[in-house]
């Protein structure tokens, strides 16, 4: 184990924060805008996710260890290397629409095809269809990557990704042999077309109408908004699932469909036929990712889109959640993603700008003042918690796919469902703050567009929003998930937490300081919200949803600080411990974990201001 000793206690942070890297020289990070964190991507996936555990027990099929460190290694190099120099070019020049043509920034569609060459578009996608049928926490650890590389470039492989599983889960036998190859290897792109002008996050308002014709497809009429990567010039076909009604379906969600609708109509030899009737009739100007095309979708001005339905008729939505939960999962990701790469930018300008001066009178780098390493440790902790999360629910996903006891199979399942409001909302709102402080540590050069730094936070601003915002997570956390099986997975849940606290409580450890005490509280603060909210879930529906918003940060927040020392003391039991892990704990522990009890509080008490007079106080 570390001798922590050997470094003064001033010393600590600096420690924590300084480490380039594994594999990558101070030089070599200087002259790139992103670096891929390999070595803290693979400690998350091993000491705190168990993926060499699950290896182990045979659940990730030919995967093994040094296929896995090579994946992530030769992953991180393309994303720093190739996909990161986009970033602030593509924010710069942006996507265009020209006569109804959406055209990319330079350069994007020569990357993209260099990705597709690669293979890494079917990295978690079914082998049957040309994919490498990897598991989610793998393809997770590498979306970070490309997320922290260009989150505008990284959105339409997203995108494809949750299309295809959708396909391949829902679809018939004849559009899976059609469509499903080509999208596993990138040479087409995939979207999901949920809402409306008028409908927002209110789906049971849809007005897109599906009707059916004599040939068992469907003609679509109607107008998307909100859709990203709608219309590009990067592949040559794009395959669009989208929500509609059929002419007799029932009123609200219940008459909901989904149906496959390609830009280009395909031949019966599978080359590409005529132009369907689907088009981005405009592009939104955004606060963020400008090289992701954000898209209005008309359909029907030439006699209607031509579709396929995916699953049965009126049945759409729960279709479409198999994209839509885990591409919420994924956005969570995306969320640790711009806090990995706002820190990065604001440790290297804290390494290198000086101002102030030592005891000595000597000028010194921004990084020695208190203030900043306060700051950088809040970025660098949150990054972390954020990431554990999200490979924590991939964990379970995993599982409640490939474990062969069926028992194991369910709790996983609403092990997942339960963690992914939290991975989405939780690391999103991360990913803002981490972004914000970012910009802070920056003083007012992070103000400016120069250093690149504001750029980070427009662009992690969305993710909060899209995929069902932050709010919605909330109220699906509280009111459906907590109470699942009648509670027995959260609290099989909270036992879980309880478990490495203990352990770090009696490793007696002193380079913990108070992490076990601190996890303590947290995690009886998240037992005692927990059981609050369920004893009045179905009755004071009010309350409950007056407190959910801090009930999901207060999850998040505990289950991140857990993780995190967790992963913290399988470390400091190996025999080369980085002192950075137990640093990050402790403070995380300190200095985050200790709003446990007061967003408890607020849960439990925080309540009263649901009534009409909350509106009164509003507008009188």
């Amino acid at each position: 184990m570390v001798a922590f000793r050997s470094h003064g206690p001033r010393n600590h942070a600096i420690v924590a924060l300084n480490s380039p890297p594994k594999g990558h020289s101070r030089e070599r990070h200087l002259s790139m805008t992103y670096t891929a964190p390999v070595s803290d991507i693979t400690s998350a996936l091993n000491d705190i996710a168990g993926l060499s555990g699950l290896i182990g027990e045979g659940l990730m099929g030919d995967l093994d260890p040094d296929l896995v460190t090579a994946i992530l290694e030769e992953a991180g190099k393309f994303a720093s290397e190739r996909i990161a120099p986009l970033n602030r070019q593509g924010d710069e020049e942006g996507a265009s629409l020209q006569d109804g043509e959406v055209q990319m920034p330079d350069g994007w569609r020569t990357v993209y095809e260099q990705w597709c060459e690669a293979g890494w578009g079917g990295l978690a996608c079914p082998d049957e269809y040309g994919g490498q049928g990897l598991p989610v926490l793998v393809s997770m650890a590498v979306s970070e990557m490309w997320q922290s590389a260009s989150m505008s470039f990284a959105l339409n492989p997203m995108l494809t990704q949750g299309a295809v599983e959708t396909i391949a889960k829902f679809g018939s036998d004849d559009l899976k042999q059609v469509f499903l190859a080509k999208m596993v290897s990138g040479e087409w792109a995939g979207t999901m077309q949920l809402t409306e002008a008028h409908a927002g996050s209110d789906l049971s308002t849809l007005k897109t109408m599906a009707t059916p014709q004599d040939d068992g497809s469907y003609l679509l009429s109607g107008t998307k908004i909100f859709i990203t990567y709608g219309e590009h010039d990067l592949v040559e076909n794009i395959i669009h699932l989208v929500l509609a009604r059929t002419p007799d379906a029932p009123p609200g969600t219940g008459g909901i469909s989904l149906f496959l609708v390609p830009k280009y109509l395909i031949n019966s030899d599978g080359s590409l036929g005529e132009r369907n009737d689907v088009h981005c009739i405009s592009l939104e100007h955004k606060l963020g990712i400008h090289a992701s095309p954000t898209c209005v979708m008309q359909m029907g001005d030439h006699g209607g889109a031509k579709g396929w339905l995916i699953g049965a008729e009126n049945r759409g939505l729960a279709a479409m959640f198999t994209m839509m939960n885990r591409a919420r999962l994924a956005v969570g990701v995306q969320g640790a993603a711009i806090a990995e790469r706002a820190f990065q930018q604001a440790i290297e300008f804290a390494r290198e700008r000086k101002q102030g001066s030592d005891e000595q009178g000597n000028e010194v780098e921004i990084i020695t003042h208190p203030d900043v390493r306060r700051m950088l440790l809040s970025m660098k902790s949150k990054t972390a918690a954020s990431r554990a999360i999200c490979f924590m629910t991939a964990r379970m996903i995993d599982i409640a796919e490939r474990s062969r006891d069926e028992k194991i199979r369910g709790e996983a399942h609403a092990m997942a469902s339960l963690l992914t409001p939290v991975a989405k909302a939780f690391s999103t709102d991360m990913g803002v703050e981490v972004a914000s402080e970012g910009i802070q540590a920056h003083g007012g050069m992070g103000y400016v567009e120069e250093t690149g730094a504001a750029q980070h936070l427009r662009d992690a601003r969305i993710a909060p929003i899209y995929e069902g915002t932050n709010g919605i997570q909330a109220i699906d956390l509280v009111v459906r998930k907590l109470s699942q099986d009648g509670g027995k997975t959260l609290q099989a849940y909270i036992a879980s937490l309880r478990e490495p606290v203990a352990e770090i409580a009696a490793s007696n450890l002193p380079e913990f300081g108070n992490t076990a005490s601190r996890l303590e509280d947290a995690v009886t603060a998240l037992e005692e919200a927990s059981t609050f909210l369920l004893g009045i879930i179905g009755g004071d529906n009010s309350t409950a949803l007056a407190g959910a918003n801090a009930y999901l940060r207060l999850f998040g927040i505990t289950s991140g600080a857990v993780y995190i020392a967790k992963g913290a003391l399988i470390q400091a039991r190996g025999e080369s411990s980085p002192v950075s892990a137990i640093i990050l704990a402790r403070y995380y522990a300190e200095n985050h974990a200790s709003e446990a009890p007061g967003l408890a509080n607020s849960v439990i008490a925080g309540g009263g201001w649901v009534s009409s007079d909350a509106v009164d106080a509003l507008t009188g």
